[in-house]
């Protein structure tokens, strides 16, 4: 699952030209809740109950990187964030986005086609929540990202990621099942290289002002083709980081 392959590169290109390519070729059906994307959409509930329950939304400025077609970040606007920014590099995803933020009345949605790297040298520590979902898996350097969204987040806020963990577990759900059998995901979504073990994670985070509050996994219910929050990282989990720094 992704809400996009980018949202972060800078000068050094930390992006994947054919992901750029494969997603945004997907931008005109990025709404459609019974295409390609429909895990995304099943789980996008999901993901703005973890984050509401763990950091609030509500009157937050939020920033929302690897945003793709904005969904996640139509969801923090719907539930009361004060003002929110998508970014990605994915254009197409970014013309979809615009388009279905100003249908649905959402004014306080911004979108922009930047890095986050970038982002940093504009606006650091601008927002009070940073989110970046299902996309740390889809660049060449996950951990110049995590590095850039610690400097986004201001001193006390929250930043919440999701990722798959690499593990066989992962490759035999994520990929064989997700992609090829249920085919919950387009073929060649996902690379089992690029999957991020928590330990990963949280050794990236550590060094930049990031405290791990909380690990939680995702689950897929093959009978209910729904998701569920789950003690199991071993395939999606979900983390929740607080920025060191305010008292």
């Amino acid at each position: 699952m992704t809400d996009s392959p980018t949202a972060a590169t800078s000068k050094a290109v930390n992006a994947d030209p054919a992901e750029l390519a494969q997603f945004g070729a997907l931008a005109s059906r990025w709404w459609d809740a019974d295409g390609e994307n429909r895990a995304l959409h099943a789980i996008n509930p999901l993901r703005l109950d973890y984050i509401e329950q763990r950091a609030g939304i509500k009157g937050q400025h939020c920033l929302d990187v690897g945003c793709g077609g904005g969904l996640l970040t139509e969801g923090l606007a719907q539930r009361g964030a004060n003002a929110v920014t998508g970014i990605d590099l994915a254009e197409p995803m970014l013309a979809v986005a615009r388009l279905h933020a100003a249908g649905s009345g959402l004014e306080q949605i911004e979108y922009q086609q930047i890095a986050a790297e970038d982002l940093v040298t504009a606006r650091p520590g601008a927002w009070s929540l940073v989110t970046c979902l299902e996309m740390l898996e889809h660049v060449p350097d996950p951990q110049s990202v995590v590095q850039s969204l610690a400097h986004l987040v201001e001193p006390g806020g929250d930043l919440v990621l999701s990722t798959l963990n690499r593990t066989p577990k992962a490759f035999a759900l994520g990929i064989v099942a997700g992609e090829y059998l249920l085919k919950l995901l387009p073929r060649g979504t996902h690379r089992y290289e690029r999957f991020i073990k928590p330990s990963e994670l949280a050794d990236w985070a550590r060094p930049v002002g990031l405290e791990l509050m909380d690990l939680t996994g995702m689950a897929y219910r093959p009978l209910g083709g729904n998701f569920e929050l789950s003690q199991d990282v071993s395939v999606n989990y979900l983390v929740h980081f607080k920025k060191r720094g305010r008292e």
